[in-house]
């Protein structure tokens, strides 16, 4: 994690909650663009620097602490999460090797397609399969918030994508998101860093 100050690409808090947000494909507004304002942000603990978390559902299990990252290129699950849910003979083999952007590699023990509902969207989602502690049951990816249509945005902890009923949302977990953070903070202070 990476903090700096009270401001983010060299936008104070306080500017950036005066900024609305309007993402749009065609000319006109129309009610079923996908637009962000202040108001979203009610309701947050503000000023913050919380990533995005959410809960997921796939057939039977709401999984919880699931990273919404845009960076990703893939979307990624805890082998302990197949193993909770008693899925870990869907998984299909396939060693693939991910690197994040410090350079160090994980590679996977497979690859599962899982069945993911979000406020009513149903898509089959291809999942890598890793083992090891990466502090979230879940990472959605590019490839899942591409499949959705998704436009997330960090500040306000919103998700919001397109449907045939108009515009879903879903709030981000902004305690769960802190918590995690505390979590992840806290042990790397007791590592020792070489220079």
């Amino acid at each position: 994690m990476i903090f700096r100050g009270n401001e983010i690409n060299g936008v104070t808090f306080s500017a950036a909650k005066k900024t609305k947000v309007s993402i749009t494909h065609s000319k006109r507004l129309r009610e079923d663009d996908i637009t962000f304002t202040e108001e979203d942000a009610d309701g947050l603990l503000l000023p913050h620097n919380d990533m995005l978390v959410i809960s997921l559902n796939v057939p039977d299990f709401k999984i919880k602490c699931v990273l919404v990252d845009p960076g990703s290129s893939a979307n990624i699950i805890q082998w302990r999460v197949l193993e909770q849910a008693k899925l870990t003979e869907s998984i299909i083999p396939a060693t693939k090797i991910l690197v994040g952007f410090n350079l160090a590699s994980v590679t996977t023990r497979g690859e599962i397609l899982l069945l993911t509902n979000t406020e009513g969207v149903t898509k089959i989602t291809l999942f890598e399969v890793v083992n090891g502690d990466m502090g979230y049951n879940i990472i959605l990816g590019r490839p899942w918030l591409h499949k959705m249509k998704d436009v997330p945005s960090t500040y306000h902890q919103l998700l919001k994508f397109p449907t045939p009923e108009g515009i879903k949302q879903i709030r981000g977990d902004q305690p769960a998101a802190r918590e995690i953070n505390a979590i992840s903070v806290s042990s790397s202070k007791g590592k020792k860093h070489v220079a």
